[in-house]
Formats: structure tokens, sequence, C-alpha cells
């Protein structure tokens, strides 16, 4: 049996909304306390409005005032481990510590864990910005 953090995952996957790709995302993810929110990608025409299911999740933690985050899991209808997107990554940079743990579901029980530095590198922060404010003065 999978860990419950990829089960709800995976139960949040038939609430996708995807009539264009037919790819199914779910996404659980734990904050400090012990709190999950779950989300699901929701497709657009245009896809550039299409919502991931990473977004959906922190997107409805931070809206309930929720700010530290400890583990998100991440699956798809294909259980092909699936990671978060570059976008969705540096989403979750601005919320969660860099060595918070990322699984990706591969199936099964399989699962692989990254950090978030591992999986976005030189992320851009706060810091980033103020450094490059400080080289243009």
């Amino acid at each position: 049996m999978p860990e419950p953090l990829v089960t709800q995952a995976r139960d949040v996957l038939e609430h996708a909304h995807v009539p264009y790709s037919e790819y199914r995302v779910g996404a659980a993810l734990r904050t400090a306390d012990g709190e999950v929110f779950v989300g699901c990608n929701i497709e657009n025409a245009n896809y550039s409005n299409s919502l991931h299911a990473e977004e959906v999740a922190i997107a409805e933690a931070v809206k309930q005032g929720h700010r530290e985050f400890d583990r998100l899991a991440v699956t798809s209808g294909a259980r092909d481990g699936v990671t978060p997107c570059g976008m969705c990554r540096q989403t979750l940079a601005e919320f969660c510590d860099p060595e918070m743990v990322v699984v990706c579901d591969e199936g099964g029980e399989e699962t692989t864990e990254y950090t978030l530095s591992e999986l976005l590198p030189n992320t851009i922060s706060f810091d980033t910005l103020e450094a490059a404010k400080r080289d243009e003065e």
C-alpha cells in the first residue's frame, strides 16, 4: 500500500478536468502541522490558462493561511513518475524549504523521492531579486 499522501493524490485524480490532454494529475501537499491539501489539474482550451495540480493544492493551503509545507506527493493517471513542471517547482520554492521531499508516484507501491532543491537548483528567490537590484545600482 502506498503512503497516505500518495493515496490522497491518487484519490483526487477523478476530479481532474482534462478534456484536451486526457492526462490527469493529482497532488497532495502536507503542511508542517500535518494538514493535507489536494489539487488536480484543470485544463482550459487555450492551455496557458490551465491550472496544475500542485498549484491548486498550494493555492488552497495558502488561502487557508498555511505557509509552511514539509511533503508533496504527485501522481498521474498513467502512474509514470510525473514530477512537478518548472512553473510548479518555482511556485513551491516560494513557500517550501529547499529540502522538502517531493514523492513521485511510479505506480503500485513504487515511488521516487526528490528534494525540491534537486528538482529546482538555483531557484529564483527574494534574495535573488534583491541581489539583482543591488547589481543595477
